[in-house]
């Protein structure tokens, strides 16, 4: 399956790099090495997104009930990856969340890096179906959000 869209995903990633300007490296492999569903994770100190193709797909078929929209939904993922590689804040969040004395703090500091890199991915993403984005995007901040018991803006 991976195999028969590489070049698909290739696609996207060409066009989302060049879209965004970016320079970030990126490695699509097929398994996250943790016992998480994460799809993408970004690392600043290589300036690096890693993309994980299973846990893509299991997060597209738990959302929405099937891969039918894998593409799009693995395009949501690389854009919002790549709003955590462009963001200018992201150091100074990090490192303040390094620093958090409440678990308050430590949880707001955390939402408001996911909400700027959910915002980078809506700019990059003009054409995307907006419910269909919208719908990860709630998802993915869920967590947060009831962690600090806060409703969606």
């Amino acid at each position: 399956m991976y195999a028969l869209k590489k070049e698909s995903l290739d696609l996207v990633v060409r066009e989302l790099l060049e879209r965004s300007g970016s320079l970030a490296k990126i490695k699509l492999e097929n398994h996250f090495p943790g016992n998480r569903i994460a799809g993408g994770k970004y690392s600043m100190g290589t300036h690096t997104i890693t993309l994980y193709m299973e846990e893509i797909m299991k997060q597209c078929q738990q959302l929405f009930s099937s891969a039918d929209r894998f593409l799009d939904y693995f395009t949501v993922v690389f854009a919002h990856e790549l709003g955590h590689a462009e963001d200018t804040e992201l150091e100074e969040l990090a490192n303040y969340l390094d620093s958090c004395i409440t678990e308050q703090e430590r949880c707001l500091t955390a939402l408001k890096i996911e909400e700027n890199a959910w915002a980078f991915a809506e700019k990059l993403l003009p054409d995307m179906d907006k419910a269909f984005m919208q719908k990860i995007i709630y998802h993915s901040l869920k967590p947060y959000r009831e962690q600090l018991q806060v409703e969606p803006a």
